[in-house]
């Protein structure tokens, strides 16, 4: 397993400093991407975060798939390379 984590169902309302706080519960939190719509500018409604290792990797999957954040239930598994 990679340290790159995929979150889906992410509530439209977090920021990248959000979804940080978030995941820093599990561990160190390299970095946050929330993607946005190239025509409107608007959260596409998931994001890419890098945990520290892959244990902290696994920590955020164990903590927060299925947590309810905002009224929606995240989506936490590991990003799979692009084709």
């Amino acid at each position: 397993m990679k340290t790159k984590l995929f979150v889906g169902n992410l509530s439209y309302n977090l920021d990248e400093a959000g979804v940080e706080e978030l995941f820093a519960q599990s561990g160190k939190v390299v970095s946050v991407a929330i993607p946005t719509d190239r025509d409107t500018g608007r959260k596409r409604g998931f994001a890419f975060v890098e945990m520290g290792t892959e244990a902290e990797a696994e920590a955020a999957i164990r903590n927060l798939n299925g947590h309810n954040v905002d009224g929606r239930q995240l989506v936490v598994n590991p990003s799979k390379p692009k084709r």
